[in-house]
């Protein structure tokens, strides 16, 4: 039996140089590719989606789950899989992308995008399919599985986040400004010192106000931070997005809709406490062990209930992004271990 990729990585951290403290790892992304297949989707009376198939139109069915809430899809996480073996699923949730109405937070809940997803798997023929989510992502796959878990052949999650009272307030209250403090002194600048000891709350003030001019301040300082410590080296690249205004406004104001609503579950920690429904799913799990946006105890939790079928890899020298070298040489193993599942 093949070695698990948390072995491989751990093996990879022990043979090389502790002088420099630099790790390299030998799996990069796959090749560019294009969409062969677009379509919409009407979801509801008010929200149509935006779906797109790439790679093998023949191969083994997998659903690409975005993050935010609120991010879209992208191009590159078409990378991850080896195009001559997958059948590569993406859509855009509702309100953010290409679906529409834009920014749209009536009717957009984590379970509507659950049923989104199987709508999806019903409308494209699958039976079952592999399901891969990051971030946010990961929280919209495991509540995708632990309602519909024989529809999933096998997860492969990064990042894991399951919208915990905790973890929201390590973020976005307290917790991570403290190792970046000057970013934070930046989120908190649209709110005044009386609405600080609730930030989260006075951000859903302004992101669903009416004064455009302030929603949109609120929007790119929200998405900013966040960008900011995405990463284990701070990218100016990845800020630069957070002040995109259009993918910011989507990015903040989806995200703290989820958020005011406790990720519309029925109590706080839902997905941990309902992991064992995973028990006979095959998944692996990515987590940088410096992540700050979702750090690693949610990944922790969740391995300690899904049990001996989740391997969990823990990337010694990464933080949340997807692009890190580390994270990407696990999540292209963990794609080309359940290519032939």
């Amino acid at each position: 039996m093949s070695k698990k990729i948390s072995e491989q990585v751990q093996e990879l951290q022990e043979s090389q140089s502790t002088k420099t403290n630099v790790l390299s790892y030998p799996r990069g992304l796959y090749p560019p590719i294009e969409a062969y297949k677009t379509q919409r989707l009407k979801v509801s009376d008010i929200h149509e989606i935006y779906i797109e198939e790439s790679g093998n139109p023949n191969g083994k069915p997998v659903i690409v789950l975005h993050g935010g809430p609120g991010g879209g899809s992208e191009p590159m996480y078409r990378q991850y899989f080896d195009p001559t073996a997958y059948r590569i699923i993406q859509f855009d949730q509702r309100g953010c992308g290409k679906s529409t109405p834009f920014a749209c937070l009536e009717d957009n809940n984590t379970w509507a995008l659950v049923e989104d997803t199987e709508k999806i798997r019903v409308l494209l023929g699958i039976d079952n399919w592999v399901v891969f989510g990051g971030s946010w992502g990961s929280t919209l796959s495991l509540a995708y599985a632990e309602t519909h878990p024989s529809r999933v052949k096998a997860l492969i999650l990064r990042g894991i986040f399951t919208l915990r009272r905790e973890e929201l307030i390590f973020f976005y209250q307290t917790g991570a400004s403290f190792l970046f403090a000057d970013y934070f002194d930046e989120y908190l600048k649209p709110i005044p010192p009386a609405e600080r000891g609730d930030i989260i709350s006075a951000y859903h003030r302004r992101l669903t106000g009416t004064d455009e001019k302030i929603k949109q301040e609120a929007a790119n300082a929200w998405t900013t931070w966040e960008m900011a410590t995405s990463r284990l080296m701070v990218d100016k690249h990845k800020i630069a997005r957070g002040e995109d205004p259009m993918f910011a406004l989507a990015f903040a104001r989806i995200e703290n809709h989820y958020f005011v609503n406790a990720g519309f579950f029925r109590e706080d920690g839902q997905l941990i406490n309902d992991a064992h429904i995973l028990k006979n799913i095959p998944g692996v799990i990515v987590q940088g062990r410096y992540d700050v946006v979702c750090p690693m105890k949610s990944a922790w939790d969740l391995k300690k209930v899904w049990g001996d079928n989740a391997d969990l890899v823990i990337i010694p020298d990464s933080g949340h992004s997807c692009s890190e070298n580390g994270i990407i040489h696990a999540l292209v193993e963990a794609c080309d271990k359940y290519k032939d599942l």
